[in-house]
């Protein structure tokens, strides 16, 4: 059976919580923010210089920054303002370095290039990047760089550059990796603990608290639309005497059995609890009494079937059940009350049976 999460959210959602990253949207945002008022400084210095060329494409890329935030906040289409942003700080990039902006000062925004490609994507995308990133530095440092685009860098500038580079690159890509990796735990080991706290160690069924949010979330289905739903509360018959008897390891053998056998009789959209000690409730979405009942009765006939062997004697199997199905504007616990009081009247009656509140039983 597979148990619907009412808690489950968006998953970069999740990773945020878990791992206190900012997500890739907003950082881009603020870089956005950042490197606009950058990018007006030095066009405004170009300007003062009569640097005709420099000013208008400075100013073009700031538009594009401008225009790919705008698209985003009009689309929120996450994977275009990555590739956009990608696109854009590496056109800037490229200009600094062949237009020698600043007396070739410029070209030190470089570094910032391959932390911000490794944070925004993939390893794989940063390492396509950070590889042409450097390539085209190389070319451009060389002689045929000179003879197209006649930058005035040093051969010291050259050499210590492009040795920089390599090693910021190599540290960028171990240092994502690690974060990667550490992140992935974070978010395993959050996932095993948000499924010990609502999952019974024993069974693995879903525990009472979450038995009860799960309620929660089908009463207030249930106040929307009308549509009733039902539970089943069952309790193992004599169940003491097996642990007098055989011992409190067959008493979880026995636990374990019926658990296994609930879950296989049930449906997909229903959710298993374990209740109690011996207790468990079954919730029936959308399920009127008569077909509770039914289901019910499904379930004994199942857990009768299925004895337990233990160290060569086989101890039988029985339960106990009562039903109830939501009427009216009544609350849960009055819907659990009444599902307990026909449990009560099954065993009255000489258990292995089931119960529904109006005195009805199989």
């Amino acid at each position: 059976m597979t148990q619907p999460n009412h808690k489950r959210t968006d998953e970069d959602l999740a990773q945020l919580r878990v791992s206190g990253e900012i997500p890739v949207p907003a950082l881009i945002g603020w870089l956005t923010l950042a490197a606009i008022p950058t990018l007006a400084f030095f066009a405004y210095r170009a300007y003062l210089r009569e640097d005709a060329h420099s000013t208008p494409v400075l100013i073009f890329f700031m538009a594009l920054l401008a225009l790919n935030g705008l698209v985003y906040l009009l689309t929120r289409r996450e994977a275009l303002q990555r590739r956009s942003f990608i696109a854009i700080v590496t056109g800037l990039f490229v200009f600094f370095a062949i237009t020698a902006l600043e007396e070739g000062s410029a070209i030190i925004w470089m570094f910032a290039y391959p932390p911000v490609i490794f944070y925004i994507s993939t390893p794989r995308t940063g390492i396509i990047a950070c590889a042409g990133g450097l390539g085209a530095a190389i070319i451009l440092f060389s002689p045929i760089g000179d003879a197209i685009f006649n930058t005035p860098y040093s051969t010291s500038f050259r050499v210590t550059m492009v040795a920089v580079l390599v090693f910021e690159m190599g540290s960028c890509y171990v240092l994502d990796q690690s974060r990667r990796r550490a992140k992935s735990r974070l978010l395993k080991l959050a996932a095993e603990f948000e499924y010990a706290a609502t999952h019974d160690a024993l069974t693995s069924l879903a525990n009472r608290r979450e038995g009860m949010d799960r309620l929660a979330v089908e009463y207030e289905r249930y106040l929307r639309n009308a549509r009733p739903f039902s539970v089943v509360l069952l309790d193992i018959d004599w169940f003491k005497n097996v642990n007098d008897e055989f011992g409190h390891q067959a008493g979880d053998e026995v636990i374990v059995r019926v658990a296994q056998t609930l879950k296989n009789e049930c449906r997909k959209v229903d959710t298993i609890a374990r209740w109690g000690g011996e207790e468990y409730l079954a919730l029936l979405p959308e399920t009127e009494a008569g077909e509770a009942l039914q289901t019910g009765e499904r379930f004994r006939e199942a857990i009768h079937r299925n004895p337990v062997s233990y160290q060569g004697r086989e101890i039988p199997l029985t339960v106990s059940a009562g039903v109830a199905t939501i009427r009216g504007s009544e609350s849960i616990d009055r819907l659990l009350q009444r599902a307990d009081e026909a449990l009560y009247q099954a065993k009255g009656l000489g258990r292995n049976r089931v119960c529904c509140y109006d005195g009805s039983a199989s």
